[in-house]
């Protein structure tokens, strides 16, 4: 059973509706062992602070008796109750005028934004300030009224690893349309990665449901009943020197939470310097993920034109690659 399974209304709580949210949930194997504290922060998305205080306010019942300290380790099938009516509400994001953005594109109704290394999307469980979503509403404060409060204007999402390019919206319509065409896939989005080894063919299409890892639900994994997820990709380089890896140009069928990553693992290819799946290794060091959204596609919600944006390689992503060559002797 995923962690996933019982939770009772919206899988994510917003503003009031969270008064009525429930988890109800027996303890699975892959959490087996945790401490109570641990498993309500990952299974309501909250901060280890938050579930604490859920705790203390008898609000997390564990086979029929409430919690008195989060270090509890709970034992697989133990009934967890959880009462988010009792969870203080979550204060809505913030401006934050400091925080530097680069934007590439913007319009009455769209942003096109090159996101830097590091930089998280919007608020959420252990980065309630400092992300994206801070920034841009510090430069296009009717941005706080598009789409999704609590992640306003957002549309989709790069990862805090990832650079490149994302759109957000900047009107209603705009947010309804941007969704939708991501749903019917008429979004274009391209990325560079640098991947560990040399791929078995030039190009191909991975086309593997994903989920989450029962082992470990902060990650995502290969599953059988996943969701559909298809990456597809081209080599763009190989290289010998200082150790076999490539270069490969990614495109997003679907957008799955660290679909390309996870796809590119699952071959045994992980994305250089992804130390979640398995791509941190000393002879190649790398800063972070060696993966960059390069370019980006889609009609225009309101002018209905084709817009099309590429980045360069940022200079972090640039420096590793140098360290690559192909020896021929």
């Amino acid at each position: 059973m995923s962690i996933e399974s019982t939770i009772v209304s919206q899988d994510k709580f917003l503003g009031d509706e969270s008064d009525s949210r429930i988890i109800d949930e027996h303890v699975p194997a892959a959490l087996a062992g945790q401490r109570v504290d641990r498993i309500v922060s990952l299974v309501a998305d909250i901060p280890r602070a938050a579930a604490a205080a859920l705790i203390e306010a008898g609000a997390v019942i564990l086979d029929g008796v409430a919690v008195k300290a989060g270090k509890l380790k709970a034992t697989e099938g133990q009934h967890l109750k959880v009462e988010l009516a009792m969870l203080p509400k979550k204060q809505l994001p913030l401006p934050e005028p400091n925080l530097a953005v680069e934007i590439v594109y913007e319009d009455a109704d769209v942003l096109v934004i090159n996101k830097h290394a590091g930089i998280v999307v919007h608020p959420g469980a252990g980065n309630p300030t400092g992300t994206l979503v801070n920034a841009i509403l510090a430069k296009y404060p009717e941005i706080a009224n598009v789409g999704d409060p609590f992640r306003p204007g957002v549309v989709h999402r790069l990862d805090a690893g990832t650079t490149g390019l994302m759109m957000m919206a900047r009107t209603s319509r705009a947010y309804d349309s941007l969704v939708d065409a991501l749903s019917r896939r008429a979004v274009t989005r391209q990325y560079l990665a640098l991947v560990w080894g040399h791929m078995s063919a030039v190009s191909g299409v991975i086309d593997a449901p994903l989920g989450r890892d029962q082992r470990d639900p902060t990650k995502m994994a290969v599953l059988r009943d996943g969701k559909v997820a298809r990456t597809t990709y081209e080599v763009r380089k190989a290289f010998n020197v200082p150790v076999d890896c490539s270069l490969i140009k990614c495109g997003l069928e679907t957008g799955r939470t660290h679909q390309i990553r996870v796809h590119l693992a699952t071959l045994g290819h992980s994305v250089v310097g992804d130390v979640v799946y398995g791509g941190a290794r000393s002879v190649l060091s790398s800063p972070r993920p060696m993966l960059h959204a390069t370019s980006l596609q889609f009609t225009h919600p309101a002018l209905g034109k084709e817009m099309n944006f590429t980045v360069e390689l940022p200079q972090d992503f640039s420096a590793v690659l140098a360290k690559c060559s192909q020896r021929t002797d």
